[in-house]
Order: C-alpha cells, then structure tokens, then sequence
C-alpha cells in the first residue's frame, strides 16, 4: 500500500514536538552545528561553490533530457552485466524487489531515502524476511519505531540516554560504557554479525552516470560499502532524478552533496559498475569474484516524469538531498521531519511529499512555511524553494495542480 499523507495527523504530531524539550535541544544544536561547519567547509574551500554551480548546471541539463538518459542509463547497466528494471510506481518497484529478495532472507539496507519512499523494510519483514538498517542513525530509529528525521541525520533527535534504552531494551544488549564511543561499538559489533551473513544488500545511490551504468554513493560510516559487497546478491534503488550524464558529473554530485551536508572531505566515495568480476585466468572476465555476484537496480519514478512537466515542481528534481535546506529552516529545527510527509521533511521534504505522495495535503503543510527564504539562500542547487511552496499552498486552497 502506498504511502499516504495526512495533514491534520502531521499536525498533531508537530504540536507535540514543539512540546518536546530534549528535541528541541538537540535539534537547536544539530542546525547550530551544521550551519559552523558548511560555513567553514566554504570558506576554506571557495571552489566547492563553484563545483556547487556546476552541479546545478549538470542537473538542469540532465532533468531537461531525462528519458533519454533513462534508456541510456538501462542499456549501460545492461552492458556492465547488471539487471536493471523501471519503475513507475511504488507498488512497481516494491514487486520487482520482492520477486528478487523472496522470503525467509536476511536482509541489509544502507541508508536511502528511496527505500523509505517504498517503506520497503516493512514490506520485506511482511514477506518473511528479517531485516536490518546499518547506518547507525536509520538503527536507532529502527529499533525506535519512527521516521528518520533528517536526510543524512536520521536520528538527529536521539540523545545518547535514549540510544542506550533502545539498545537495552529492545536487544537486550549490554551497553560497556554510558558513553557515544561504547554506544556505537556496541552497534557496530551487533550489525557486523548481520552483514557477514547477509543473503541480500540493498543500498540507494547519489548519482548514477548513464554512460556507464555506475552507481555512485558517499558515506562516512562504510556501511554502504559493506552492504554493496558482502552480500551475494545487491539491490540499488535509484530515483530516477539522480542520473546525470556522465561518471564524472556523478562524481561531482557526491562531492557537492558531502560538502553541503557538512561532511568534506567524505571518508568514503563508493563507485560500483556491475557486480563483482575477475579476469586473472587467461586475460578473460567472469563475474561473481570476492564480492555480489548479482547486481539489480531499480530506477524508481513515482511521480518525478510527471513533476518535470511542471515548471515548478520540476525544478525540485534537481535537488541533491544534502538537507541544508533543513538546517537552516527555523519551522525545521523545531520541528524536525514531523513537518513534511510520511518520508521526506523540512522544505524540500514539503515538495517531495507533493511530487511522491500528494500535492494539495503537502499543500497544506506548506502553510507552516515562513517565506523567509533562507532555504533558497542555502540550496547549493540554487532551488527556489519557498516559491514553490508558495505555489503549494495555492494548490492547497484551490483543491487541484494549477496551470502556470
């Protein structure tokens, strides 16, 4: 079933967030934080925001002429001896998977946006599978039982008090020390059990280069790295506003993303093309060496064609997810992703909930906003954000997509 938006529930939920001190707190100095190091990741390197220019061209160019690197996108990975598959919808994406995955597997997932947009670990557990988040944020709020409430900081909420409880109490696990070091350890030693024996990994992508069917990721934690290598079989989900034309401009995407999300240099960039191969016997390449033996990818539309069609709504799509945005938002950091939709939250998270879920309920949301624009201002993308939430909340009073 496809993931729904209530608006009146979502408020509900906001209300009591404003009433949450130990949230408020922790989201007053993620953004404090996050705001310090883009601020000094930008002024010691002037030429990520000339990058960041480019990248914003790259988009352009690469939304503008998007069903042509579609096709190419599947005739590359094709080539590079990967599965690829096209996916309109939800319930189509989620069906490919579940054909792939099948039942009583044990299941990885690194970090993506994606699969949450497919609420895909409650749909594999309900095919019989056990299932596991590695990127220690999406854990906790895993074992929690809430929506990630950042882009790239999941469980920027969680204080270490409330990580031990989960880790505790939900586990039953013995926490060494009261301190974030003992806690991440501790998750580190319970999720490498699970990876070493994984049948199936799954991952998102920050970009895929239609020229050569590679799937491109940035990380810290090397989780991603673990989840696209050690299983036998690997599954990336890849939005399809994400492919670019190049390696190259894939590249470029990630490096920006890190920067603007507050973390440059990236300890990791992943560059995956196909699965795992070996050509040390006579000079000739088979695939299935040390790592997958199998590599599927799923290019997940859900509403992005349509929104290209829309000049507002199309510019979202070139949005690179680095949630600066968010940071900088000041309904966000009171609220969190409790505004925003079922996945996505802050403002950018408003505009994808109305491309992926429902307009006229993000509408609704979108009345929250402020119109202080300092989201354009942070966008690396050059996104114009709060106009089209302006334009949402048109949409929201008149009950239908408005001609422009």
């Amino acid at each position: 079933m496809t993931l729904k938006l209530d608006s009146l529930r979502a408020l509900d939920e906001i209300y009591k967030a404003l009433d949450d001190n130990i949230l408020q707190a922790a989201l007053s100095r993620a953004s404090y934080n996050n705001q310090v190091k883009v601020t000094e990741i930008l002024a010691s390197r002037p030429e990520i925001a000339s990058l960041a220019i480019e990248v914003r061209e790259i988009k352009r160019r690469s939304i503008m002429k998007l069903e042509e690197l579609i096709d190419q996108a599947i005739s590359s990975l094709k080539a590079a001896k990967a599965n690829p598959y096209y996916a309109s919808s939800v319930e189509d994406a989620r069906s490919i998977i579940g054909r792939i995955v099948g039942s009583n597997k044990l299941v990885i997932l690194s970090k993506s946006m994606a699969a949450a947009e497919l609420d895909l670990r409650s749909y594999l557990e309900s095919q019989g599978n056990e299932v596991w988040e590695t990127d220690l944020g999406e854990f906790l709020i895993q074992l929690e039982g809430v929506k990630p409430m950042h882009t790239i900081a999941p469980a920027v909420h969680m204080t270490r008090e409330k990580a031990l409880i989960l880790l505790k109490g939900k586990l039953k696990i013995d926490v060494k020390e009261d301190t974030i070091e003992s806690i991440a350890n501790t998750a580190r030693e319970f999720l490498r059990s699970k990876i070493i024996r994984a049948d199936i990994g799954i991952t998102g992508a920050n970009a895929l280069a239609a020229d050569t069917g590679t799937i491109v990721t940035v990380e810290n934690e090397s989780n991603i790295r673990l989840v696209s290598s050690i299983p036998p079989v690997t599954i990336a989900i890849v939005p399809i506003d994400k492919i670019v034309p190049t390696l190259l401009d894939a590249v470029k995407v990630a490096i920006i993303q890190a920067a603007y999300a507050g973390l440059y240099p990236p300890t990791y960039i992943n560059i995956v093309t196909g699965p795992s191969s070996t050509a040390d016997i006579e000079q000739t390449r088979v695939y299935g060496a040390q790592g997958p033996k199998e590599l599927h990818v799923i290019l997940l539309d859900n509403g992005r064609l349509n929104a290209k069609s829309n000049p507002l709504l199309g510019e979202q799509l070139y949005c690179i997810r680095c949630g600066r945005c968010s940071f900088e938002c000041p309904v966000w950091v009171h609220t969190a992703n409790y505004w925003g939709g079922p996945v996505y939250g802050g403002p950018m998270g408003i505009i994808w909930t109305a491309i992926t879920i429902d307009p006229i309920e993000a509408g609704k949301l979108a009345y929250l906003c402020l119109q202080c624009g300092r989201c354009d201002e942070s966008c690396p993308v050059g996104i114009r954000l709060s106009y089209i939430l302006r334009y949402l909340k048109t949409i929201a009073i008149s009950g239908s997509m408005s001609k422009l």
